[in-house]
């Protein structure tokens, strides 16, 4: 892509409105626009992001033996009245009615809609265990949508359903999705925990999340890293750690701030029970599913790496999350000597399957800085006054600041991981 051919429109300043970091730089960026409170477009920079992220999800979730579905965003009141949360989640789930008078809901969640769809379809316990994705839009009617992305009304969500024979046995999905979560976040360079948590407006006997550590974070997590322990301090009590590994003082537990972005949750028979979703087991018996979940919030994971990835200069990307793994700067596109070996590298890259971006921009050398650091790439190859007088570029890693000299085929060789 070449630089004066993307559509990103950066600003000097933030809006008023935007509180954190994330939101800030995104709006600076040129990646999102707000359309009404709680709601952005993702602009061609923000959605590649967002895709960079979604294909590390799906990737793993399609290790893990999950199997990818789409639901509908709009769903039938009918069945969240089955289970009674039509009147219990409360104004969050935004209520509507089509032309015959039907009701519905835009779905926060999909719950309701996966069981309804699997006690139609499986009967036995031969087609068990089985575990259904989704990566798509949410709608929470939030009451104060804040943070940008952080805290938005509409969003975009990995939510996936474990259908299981009995508990023993989702206990191991339970574990696999934990373990691929783990991944995930790894994947994306991130500093993070899994924690105990509260079940909230989901139910079921117990749940964990994952929290990207920021100071920013609205959750407070206590933690003990000489025994591993780690849980929310909504469910955290100091009697509570001390039956956990007894012989630790509570000196060593340290407060820490948070942003969930995931979170796994042991339903149980919560929701087939009350939808009436059953199969038949191997005794010839009818039983209700035994059910997980396991949400990963895609648009907010994309705000909370900024929130831990940031400096006075703008965004510092994790690699696998940058919107172009390489950023060719050519400092003064005029001149035919560096203009022509910036194409040749460009063109190499390209031609690789490097996901590279090329500064071709008659701009200054310093709005072409500038802006690669606010945006975030992390990688940029500059073409300069080292390369005019000695045939090399510098090559500098947005995240670590660090920068070094070397020949276009020194570049080539570690780009391409030779």
């Amino acid at each position: 892509m070449r630089f004066s051919k993307l559509y990103c429109p950066t600003l000097k300043e933030a809006p008023r409105e935007a509180e954190v970091v994330s939101h800030q730089l995104m709006l600076r960026a040129g990646m999102i626009r707000k359309e009404a409170s709680g709601i952005y477009s993702y602009l061609p920079l923000g959605y590649r992001i967002l895709r960079k992220f979604e294909a590390i999800v799906r990737k793993e979730m399609n290790r893990a033996g999950a199997q990818e579905v789409h639901m509908p965003m709009v769903s039938s009141a009918e069945l969240w009245k089955e289970t009674g949360r039509w009147d219990k989640y409360g104004k969050e789930l935004l209520r509507i009615t089509d032309r015959h008078d039907n009701e519905f809901c835009l779905g926060p969640t999909h719950e309701e809609v996966i069981t309804d769809i699997v006690r139609n379809e499986v009967r036995s316990y031969k087609q068990l265990p089985l575990n259904l994705y989704q990566i798509q839009t949410k709608f929470r009617d939030e009451i104060r949508p804040r943070f940008g992305l952080m805290r938005g009304r509409e969003f975009y969500m990995k939510d996936s359903y474990s259908f299981e024979r009995d508990e023993e046995s989702l206990d191991t999905t339970y574990k696999t999705m934990a373990d691929a979560y783990h991944r995930i976040f790894e994947s994306c360079g991130l500093d993070f925990r899994m924690v105990e948590a509260d079940n909230g407006s989901i139910g079921g006997s117990s749940s964990a999340e994952f929290m990207v550590l920021a100071d920013t974070g609205e959750d407070t997590i206590m933690e003990c890293k000489q025994v591993k322990y780690a849980a929310n301090v909504e469910i955290h009590t100091d009697e509570y750690f001390q039956k956990q590994c007894p012989d630790v003082p509570l000196s060593e537990l340290r407060e820490t701030k948070g942003i969930e972005v995931g979170h796994i949750f042991k339903l149980g028979t919560t929701y087939s029970e009350q939808m009436k979703a059953t199969f038949v087991d191997q005794d010839g018996q009818s039983k209700p599913f035994v059910m997980g979940c396991y949400g990963i919030g895609v648009s907010r994971t994309v705000a909370a790496a900024i929130e831990q990835n940031h400096d006075e200069k703008g965004i510092k990307w994790p690699k696998a999350l940058s919107p172009y793994e390489v950023d060719i700067i050519v400092t003064n596109i005029r001149k035919d000597e560096l203009r022509e070996p910036a194409e040749a590298l460009y063109q190499t890259l390209l031609d690789n399957d490097v996901d590279v971006l090329i500064d071709d921009r008659a701009e200054s050398a310093g709005v072409k800085f500038k802006d690669a650091d606010l945006i975030g790439f992390s990688t940029q190859v500059v073409f300069g006054k080292s390369w005019t007088e000695n045939q090399q570029v510098e090559l500098k890693d947005r995240m670590t600041g660090e920068s070094k000299h070397c020949t276009v085929e020194e570049v080539i060789n570690e780009l391409l991981g030779r």
